[in-house]
């Protein structure tokens, strides 16, 4: 959507201008059909991992955080575009569920049912919590994160979650999704939904390229009611309104959920801040500030836990937001806020969640290959401003290499602690972890470039 000519190059830079409630509703609106899909893909992993997922016979607690996945999404949003003293970056930064955390929460609930919910969501208040207090430091650290280390971090994310696409495509993660898993007809479905995304990006404009993903899984769900997939029972039984219920799902401790928790929400506030720098730097034409920085961070922690207490999925910034901003050139704030309080009405309204758990998981698996796809793009998108020389490339090169490994043969720890084995196969930790700590401590070339440089000297 292209901004009116009343609109100035100037004005459209600055977080606190209005557009107008004509302009301002529409782009807040297209905001969210932006995240939409995003937002709501966390939660209904889990709940698959679970075992309370889609086809489950009582889907009343997936429908429960679909729509506090919507409420905490739209309150997160407005402590960042309005902001609570120093929480919130006070910018158009748009908040949903976050996948930073799905390799870490898949193995705290996997095949435990709706019980396993309690220790992750009290591991989500207090990992959040300490987020917040760690956002003060922020400015401090700033240095230890180059596009060398978010730029891996997020690759990291995508390269975890891409396995999820596939088994969804499929029918559903093996033993617990539909009893013909990998047939074709599951990846028909999956098929439509990822050539339908595909076309609309590339070939329409406006709000329907916008909102591919979303119109793509319309596409394929329309296939699957044709084929006589969909069934609109657990609509008909959904209330009309749904408020949320401090501690829905119950506390408990678990000391290897706490810790995991807690450092992904280091690894998520790495994200944060790569958001926060590509819209100052790439729509207002200036470098963040460490208020800005500190600001969403805290809001990312504060948002976490606030979500937890009600029993939904941790926040943090969404990428795909950041872009639609790049895209349309409009900075204003007020435009995120609108966007928010439509979600916080949507979260309030559990039919739509019921109808979302209508979606045929080999549907909602082909939107997930495109999301998925589209993470692991923008990090080589944020690595190609990396000097590649031989410091940097060994850096990256180790930490992909034993992060990535560990995911893929989990048993080469399995005599390790519980918590450690879940720490070092969650891929995203690990690889963070390292390359920090290499970065920080390699020098800045091997020895075998130090005399050419001193000779070029």
């Amino acid at each position: 959507m292209a901004l009116p000519a009343a609109v100035t190059r100037d004005q459209a830079r600055d977080p606190d201008f209005f557009p107008g409630f004509g302009l301002a509703i529409p782009l807040g609106v297209q905001h969210v059909l932006a995240m939409f899909v995003s937002n709501l893909t966390p939660p209904i992993i889990i709940a698959g991992a679970a075992g309370f997922g889609f086809g489950s016979p009582d889907p009343s607690a997936l429908i429960y955080m679909i729509q506090m996945s919507m409420l905490f999404a739209g309150i997160a949003t407005l402590l960042q575009a309005v902001g609570v003293g120093p929480i919130g970056a006070r910018l158009p930064l748009v908040q949903g569920t976050s996948f930073a955390y799905i390799p870490v929460m898949i193995p705290i609930v996997a095949g435990k049912g709706v019980e396993a919910m309690a220790a992750l969501t009290t591991a989500a208040l207090i990992g959040g919590l300490v987020h917040g207090i760690l956002s003060m430091f922020v400015g401090r650290v700033r240095f230890a994160l180059p596009p060398l280390i978010t730029g891996l971090v997020v690759l990291m994310i995508g390269l975890s979650l891409m396995r999820i696409g596939v088994q969804y495509s499929a029918g559903g993660v093996p033993a617990i999704g539909t009893p013909a898993f990998g047939a074709g007809q599951s990846w028909l479905l999956a098929a439509v939904v990822v050539l339908a995304t595909l076309g609309l990006k590339f070939f329409a404009r406006g709000i329907w390229s916008t909102a591919s993903v979303l119109l793509g899984l319309l596409a394929g769900y329309a296939v699957a009611l044709a084929m006589g997939r969909i069934s609109f029972d657990a609509v008909a039984s959904a209330p009309v309104a749904m408020l949320p219920s401090p501690f829905h799902f119950g506390f408990a401790l678990s000391a290897s959920a706490i810790l995991g928790f807690v450092l992904t929400g280091f690894v998520s506030s790495i994200e944060s801040i790569g958001d926060v720098e590509a819209i100052c730097e790439g729509t207002a034409g200036r470098p963040a500030t460490d208020a800005e920085l500190q600001g969403a961070v805290a809001a990312d922690g504060v948002g976490t836990a606030l979500a937890a207490v009600f029993g939904a999925m941790p926040n943090t910034t969404f990428s795909q937001n950041v872009g639609l901003i790049a895209i349309t050139g409009m900075m204003s704030r007020h435009v995120v806020t609108l966007g928010a309080v439509f979600l916080i009405l949507c979260g309030l309204v559990p039919k739509i969640g019921a109808v979302v758990t209508t979606i045929p998981i080999e549907v909602l698996g082909g939107g997930v290959i495109v999301m998925f796809g589209m993470v692991a793009s923008a990090a080589l998108s944020m690595l190609a401003s990396v000097e590649w020389n031989q410091r940097n490339m060994l850096v990256f090169g180790v930490s992909l290499s034993l992060a990535l490994g560990l995911q893929l043969e989990p048993d080469a720890v399995a005599h390790l602690p519980e918590t450690a084995r879940v720490l070092l196969t969650s891929g995203v930790l690990p690889a963070a972890v390292l390359a920090i700590v290499l970065n920080l401590m390699l020098p800045r070339e091997t020895a075998d470039e130090e005399p050419a440089l001193v000779a070029a000297e």
